[in-house]
């Protein structure tokens, strides 16, 4: 009798056939959507003329958004649609966003927008979690299937703000977002290419062929989902245009998470119970995460193009670092775990978590250390910018991909989409909060944030070696990078006591996983 551990004649390098294929395409596709984030901070400010609150508030919102429809796109999977189907409709979906940038009008601007939200709710969910259905429950490869599959993500990742901003350098920005799409094109092309070619079995297919083509309205309930996805196209567009207001979707969609949250606890086993009370645990964790991360897309962008002497690239171009060092680290940190794995000592996924949390604020750490070394134009090295990268990337790979791979283990097999779905809820409100925190960093009339004042001045003060009244003395600039490095220094420092307090829980958090490593 064959095990889940063993080969079949399918695997390709230890690993499932289909791997392969959803490898490529969720490279393209995050090809498509880093290269467009790369770009459009950037975008907002030096074409649109935006002030920074105002990017900052549609990047906000933008972001936030484009990872809250991950959960009506999971339940969908689950219920009608299933994984290949929802995975395409997303993907057309995305493909137009892109394309659609490349028109500089308020209504394609904020429509491509709403396109890319709705098409992500219904591809990003639904490839992670194809990628876990490769995988018997209990296969050892899981957590390694994961973290490949996450180097695919980030290889999209490490090319695309590279590749995106030298089009747009050269062409302007709206060849920039031309290649987007045409990287998400690609996505669709592999993908399509490996359902012809077999590779998934019958892995995905439409989850209830009743429900599906029930007919509604004149079309069956799946034309209906396609229907129904491009007329919510412009409600996205305008809670983006309209951020400011966001607050309120933020309150509606907590109400109805939690409240489905609880339907599901009481449907299921007290074991099954206890799991997915760590699952929302890992997905609080993960929020503040992903807060402070995603300050790279905003304010870090910004701080690299205003307050960093850039050597080989441009701001835009800083977004591939962190993917950069992903793509060279991920097989390392695969083949760790098998070994780990193997002398039975690799760290359980609480502990990961913990030291995920701790290397971040690390890596932010060192960000706001770069100011000892401004210059008189207010510009730091190079060095800490990457250095920064580099740590907070070790803290990530400590997180990401590992609390993907344990969504699909703790969530029960029904409700394996919607998981996947709340956990990509994090970065709906790791981004929410993330542009509270980038607007932080903007400087009026040379005012310095609420992180200059209090315990966090102490923590400035000691990280920085700079006061409010000593950055009130020198130039716009260096008031400027004082207010990105104090931000930095104080969430930084938060985020490492996190983490070290989710180490030290850990043993209760491990002991409610019901042996889930």
């Amino acid at each position: 009798m064959q095990t889940a551990t063993e080969q079949t004649p399918k695997d390709v390098f230890g690993h499932p056939r289909g791997l392969v294929y959803l490898f490529f395409a969720e490279l393209w596709e995050r090809f498509s959507f880093y290269g467009m984030r790369a770009l459009l901070v950037l975008y907002m400010t030096k074409q649109l003329l935006f002030t920074d609150d105002m990017a900052f508030g549609v990047f906000a919102a933008y972001m936030s958004l484009v990872y809250v429809t991950p959960m009506l796109g999971g339940i969908l999977a689950d219920k009608i649609l299933g994984f290949r189907r929802a995975i395409l409709l997303g993907g057309i979906l995305m493909a137009f966003g892109h394309f659609f940038l490349s028109f500089e009008h308020p209504v394609f601007f904020y429509g491509s927008l709403g396109l890319i939200i709705v098409g992500n709710g219904f591809f990003k969910p639904n490839i992670s979690s194809f990628v876990g259905d490769l995988y018997n429950k209990g296969d050892h490869r899981r957590d390694s299937g994961f973290t490949i599959f996450y180097m695919g993500i980030n290889l999209g990742g490490a090319i695309a703000p590279l590749a995106c901003a030298w089009f747009a350098e050269a062409y302007g920005w709206h060849y920039g977002f031309v290649l987007a799409g045409i990287g998400m094109l690609l996505g669709l092309f592999v993908f399509q290419k490996g359902l012809k070619a077999d590779v998934f079995g019958n892995k995905g297919l439409i989850t209830n062929e009743k429900a599906y083509y029930t007919k509604q309205f004149g079309l069956n309930r799946g034309q209906l989902i396609n229907v129904l996805a491009v007329l919510v196209v412009p409600l996205f567009a305008l809670i983006v245009k309209f951020n400011e207001f966001e607050h309120y979707l933020v309150w509606v969609i907590s109400i109805l998470l939690i409240a489905y949250i609880i339907y599901v606890l009481t449907t299921v086993t007290p074991k099954e119970k206890k799991r997915l009370m760590v699952a929302v645990y890992f997905t609080l964790l993960y929020t503040l995460f992903c807060a402070i991360f995603e300050q790279a897309g905003s304010s870090l962008t910004l701080f690299a193009d205003r307050n960093v002497n850039l050597v080989g690239m441009d701001a835009a171009g800083t977004n591939s670092i962190n993917a950069g060092f992903i793509f060279i680290l991920a097989i390392p940190f695969s083949l760790l775990w098998a070994y780990l794995n193997k002398v039975k000592k690799n760290p359980n996924s609480a502990i990961k978590f913990g030291l995920g949390l701790f290397l971040l604020g690390l890596g932010f750490v060192i960000f706001a250390l770069s100011i000892h070394s401004a210059d008189e134009f207010a510009k730091t090295s190079m060095m800490y910018l990457v250095g920064g990268y580099f740590v907070l990337t070790v803290g990530e790979l400590f997180l990401s991909p590992i609390g993907l791979s344990k969504m699909t283990e703790l969530s029960p097999l029904k409700y394996v989409a919607f998981i996947m779905g709340v956990w990509f809820s994090a970065n709906f409100y790791g981004h929410f909060f993330a542009g509270k925190i980038a607007k932080l960093t903007t400087v009026n009339n040379g005012d310095a944030n609420v992180f200059s004042t209090g315990i966090f001045r102490s923590i400035v003060e000691t990280i920085t070696g700079v006061t409010p009244e000593i950055a009130a003395q020198n130039s716009d600039n260096f008031q400027q990078l004082f207010s990105y490095v104090s931000v930095y220094a104080s969430f930084g420092v938060i985020t490492i006591i996190v983490g070290i307090f989710a180490i030290i829980i850990s043993p209760l958090i491990k002991k409610m996983m019901g042996g889930v490593h």
